[in-house]
């Protein structure tokens, strides 16, 4: 998605708060709010989503507009459709938590679960998968039963292309294997991806070495590696490590003892930084390489009409429409809105 500046007009945006409005109350009363979680953590369905409501689907825009159009749209509903959203674009996203915590009291509901997951997916796409997109959008969806979604959003400055990660809580018995739904973006490349489960060796020989090897030591094998000369193509450059700036990090960590590696990813202060370093000691030092598999799986709503990048999948792009155009007839709208919706749907289905 290319990264597009600016807002939505202030009359699309409230016409994009109603229609999102009226096809969530029909989603949550026909099929539940746990539904309503699945559908926006398939992309699919979310760009399909966002192209209803009237946004441009070939843009960043549509991730922040369309998460921003529902939390507006339910407001003073969340109690009766049992469905809560929290967080959003820039500064919103850093009041997740808060906005968790505040539901929770409100509707007795153990608020750290909820905020260990926003908190954890958002470090596993900042630190534990490198694909060099900045996140500054996150939202996290939930219901009254404690049940997630994650969607939140990258950009890369030099690309200037977004990316786009799902999560569904149901899936993700284990938040640094393989945890996402999906991911979208249309450009792919080497990444250090952590969370890869061919990388499981390298999360447990980086959680041991920071467990049992000093500070010190540590130090000393990063400034060796400093003087190697790694292959030009090598994804992870030795001018990205800079030993002194993360020795702090490494006492504090060899103090606090972590587990393994989820609960060393958790811990303040270990960014993507820290992990590059640790990476390229398992790598070079212990024989262990981290995987450098892109994971993202999905490049367009739906495949190309060519057949490139891939042939559409053509069952779950029906079934993506199918809902939407059930939902729309279900709406409190009045005929001219549903016409509209529906006219978009069906310009969507058509490309």
């Amino acid at each position: 998605m290319p990264l597009h500046g600016g807002k939505a007009p202030r009359w699309l945006f409230e016409r994009m708060v109603q229609l999102a409005r009226e096809i969530t109350i029909a989603i949550v009363a026909e099929y539940g709010p746990e539904e309503m979680l699945k559908r926006l953590s398939h992309p699919y369905w979310f760009q399909a989503f966002g192209c209803v409501l009237g946004f441009d689907w070939h843009s960043s825009g549509v991730t922040t507009t369309l998460c921003g159009a529902v939390k507006e749209g339910i407001k003073g509903l969340e109690k009766e459709l049992g469905l809560f959203v929290a967080g959003g674009k820039g500064r919103t996203s850093r009041r997740t938590p808060l906005e968790i915590e505040n539901w929770g009291q409100q509707i007795s509901l153990e608020p750290a679960p909820l905020v260990y997951a926003s908190r954890m997916s958002a470090k596993v796409d900042s630190s534990a998968v490198q694909d060099g997109y900045q996140l500054y959008h996150h939202v996290l969806v939930f219901t009254a039963k404690g049940s997630w979604t994650v969607i939140q959003q990258g950009m890369n400055e030099n690309n200037r292309y977004a990316r786009r990660y799902h999560w569904l809580g149901e899936e993700v018995p284990d938040f640094v294997n393989e945890p996402h739904s999906a991911i979208l973006s249309a450009k792919r490349g080497q990444v250090l991806n952590l969370v890869a489960s061919e990388s499981e060796p390298v999360r447990t020989t980086v959680a041991d070495i920071v467990t049992n090897e000093k500070p010190e030591v540590l130090l000393v094998d990063l400034k060796k590696l400093k003087t190697l000369d790694l292959p030009a193509h090598h994804p992870v450059g030795l001018s990205d490590i800079h030993p002194d700036s993360i020795s702090k990090i490494l006492l504090s960590v060899y103090e606090r003892q972590p587990q393994d590696f989820e609960r060393l990813l958790g811990l303040k202060g270990v960014g993507a930084k820290t992990l590059r370093a640790l990476s390229l000691v398992s790598e070079i030092v212990h024989g262990v390489a981290p995987s450098y598999r892109d994971p993202a799986r999905y490049s367009f709503a739906h495949g190309g009409k060519d057949g490139y990048p891939y042939p559409v999948d053509r069952e779950t792009y029906d079934r993506s429409i199918s809902l939407l155009s059930t939902a729309i007839h279900r709406t409190k709208l009045g005929i001219r809105e549903k016409k509209e919706a529906l006219n978009r749907l069906n310009r969507l289905s058509s490309e």
